[in-house]
């Protein structure tokens, strides 16, 4: 089967998120990396993207000149990856829909509601995919937790409980480490710091799994250090709408924790729990039952977690596999729509625009909520009411 192209823009050398986006897209043949925006500096950007092996004429030295570039081709790339600081998310991503090309999104989608709401209207209005990469949902057992839950192996959901805390702006002494100082100015990162950068994951991911999405919720932010005008600390309560009962944790001041992504569901039949960092193992407690752990690669698991599982069983499964499993899945919808076919359905997990605009709905009703002193909010966007 003959390869997509794909493209990204940012990600460039020294980038923290470029390297697994590039190991993640290539890694089972489906894409070639033929094009490429890579830094904010031109000049090293056509550089950097040289050095990967991206021919010269399409190592460009802007979004701007890559979307004039590959519209004008016969080859143009398949899918566009959009790995940018967040307040140019919207823009390149409407540019790049507008322009016919599907779009693979970092998160947060965008700044604002609008905005989301804008994007999903361009890709319903265009057909192209808005992919946002939520890339923890493609870790196999995560998979295979929501499939899980929705043939009814917990029975009706009642709790969910989501965290993603971190230790790593504990420390007040580096709090004015331009690194990390920026991640809490309003004007560079909005109207959120630790909930719009983490919390959205942990969000996410309770809706991924359960098949629910958050109504309503009510929060409480902390900024646990002076200097900070946005939050290092937050704690949302939330109700989804199948009934299940949500509690989140985010922060970024839990020293000992180093990435502190973990869900648990508990239902009327069992509960579920699950650890990014000890992604192999999902533990199974049914009603008054014994703990059972199930092991990622395992016989007779479900049809989403076997298509998700790389490695064999017992060998250590990392974040660049996750994000491998968002890219197969976007390389089997895209396939399928040129040949005019069903999308397998273990293949149609991938998260979409609608993903990303709730997430910033999110993100404000928190931060109005947190304001108001934790009253109830409505966290679901006009658009999608």
């Amino acid at each position: 089967m003959a390869r997509l192209n794909w493209g990204m823009i940012g990600g460039g050398k020294g980038s923290q998120i470029g390297p697994a986006h590039r190991l993640g897209s290539g890694l089972d043949g489906d894409f070639s990396f033929v094009a490429g925006a890579l830094d904010h500096n031109a000049d090293a950007g056509r550089a950097y993207a040289q050095e990967l092996g991206i021919e010269a004429d399409r190592a460009y030295g802007d979004w701007r000149e890559m979307l004039t570039g590959e519209r004008a081709r016969e080859d143009r790339v398949d899918l566009v990856t959009v790995a940018t600081p967040n307040s140019t998310h919207f823009e390149i991503t409407k540019a790049f829909l507008e322009g016919g090309f599907h779009v693979l999104c970092e998160k947060p989608m965008t700044m604002t509601v609008e905005e989301g709401e804008e994007i999903v209207k361009i890709s319903r209005k265009t057909g192209k995919l808005c992919a946002v990469n939520y890339g923890y949902t493609g870790y196999s057992l995560v998979r295979h937790m929501r499939a899980m839950i929705a043939r009814g192996d917990l029975g009706k959901v009642r709790v969910v409980v989501s965290e993603f805390s971190h230790g790593h702006h504990a420390d007040a002494a580096q709090a004015d480490n331009p690194r990390i100082r920026w991640r809490y100015d309003p004007a560079q990162m909005g109207a959120s710091a630790q909930f719009a950068d983490c919390g959205i994951h942990a969000m996410h991911m309770a809706s991924f799994v359960t098949g629910q999405e958050v109504d309503r919720l009510s929060a409480d932010f902390a900024s646990t250090i002076p200097s900070r005008e946005l939050e290092d600390d937050a704690m949302v309560n939330f109700r989804m709408s199948g009934g299940a009962v949500g509690r989140l944790w985010t922060s970024a001041i839990a020293v000992g924790r180093m990435h502190g992504l973990t869900i648990q569901v508990f239902g009327e039949k069992g509960g579920l729990r699950w650890a990014q960092e000890q992604p192999n193992q999902l533990y199974f407690t049914p009603t008054n039952g014994r703990v059972q752990v199930i092991e990622r690669g395992e016989a007779e698991l479900s049809p989403e977690a076997d298509r998700a599982t790389r490695v064999t069983i017992g060998h250590a499964e990392g974040m660049p596999l996750a994000f491998a499993n968002i890219y197969s899945d976007l390389a089997a919808v895209i396939r399928a729509e040129k040949a005019g076919v069903a999308v397998d359905k273990a293949a149609d997990l991938y998260p979409r625009a609608e993903d990303g605009l709730r997430s910033m709905a999110a993100v404000y009703a928190c931060v109005k909520s947190a304001k108001d002193g934790g009253t109830w909010v409505d966290a679901v966007p006009p658009l999608l009411r």
